[in-house]
């Protein structure tokens, strides 16, 4: 496995307005978010959130941008760790959902309001990022196609609808479910490689995700997070 990733730590009065912003913008969305609740709840002046940050557009921008960056460091990781592309789509895609209880807050926060300022130059760089971890999913597909484990598609289009599956799983996924995530990655692991694989036989089971993939993907959030 390549280096752990760095733990992800809070380095002040910054962080920490920015981690408020994220929870209120979760909880509330981008227009319920008022940069004075935020000001009373910190007990700072709401000139001090403007002093830090310039406007609140440029707070969500940064918070895409952090989140992004976590998201493209662990995949990194994670495609590194495992062996072939299968197991490697397995374990993104199990990252994906374990993201809706490690970090549910930025999670829900940038799922929200992904396509808020698309167009504004606020967002170049988050959307930058986004293409950037979208070239990762389309690398791992590429490389199956490759090796002969996937068949001939477009994996542009498929990395996309996989990413956009990810993207709503606010809106319906309960962290509280009786069923661990992993039994839930197992379910869309097969819906997913189970049109891409050439020898279904070779599609890593459920056993395998929760016993040989999902410890490896577990640790390299965990490590991201800051976890002990």
């Amino acid at each position: 496995m390549e280096s752990a990733v760095e733990p992800r730590r809070l380095h002040g009065r910054r962080d920490l307005i920015l981690e408020c912003f994220v929870r209120h913008v979760a909880e509330r969305g981008y227009d319920g978010t008022n940069l004075s609740d935020i000001a009373n709840e910190l007990a700072i002046s709401k000139g001090t959130i403007v002093h830090h940050f310039t406007s609140k557009d440029r707070m969500l921008a940064e918070a895409h941008e952090r989140y992004m960056r976590r998201r493209i460091a662990e995949a990194r990781v994670i495609v590194a760790a495992l062996r072939t592309p299968s197991e490697r789509l397995a374990g993104l895609v199990l990252a994906g959902l374990l993201y809706q209880h490690e970090d549910r807050s930025a999670t829900i926060a940038f799922q929200r309001e992904v396509t808020r300022f698309r167009d504004d130059d606020v967002m170049h760089d988050s959307q930058q990022l986004r293409a950037e971890y979208l070239a990762i999913l389309v690398n791992v597909l590429d490389e199956g196609i490759a090796d002969g484990s996937f068949r001939h598609v477009d994996a542009k289009v498929v990395a996309r609808a996989i990413m956009s599956v990810n993207q709503w799983a606010w809106t319906w996924y309960e962290p509280d479910d009786a069923r661990p995530p992993e039994a839930v990655a197992a379910q869309f692991n097969d819906l997913f490689q189970g049109g891409l694989v050439n020898d279904r036989a070779a599609l890593p089971n459920p056993t395998a995700l929760s016993e040989q993939i999902a410890p490896v993907v577990r640790s390299i959030i965990a490590a991201q997070a800051g976890v002990a």
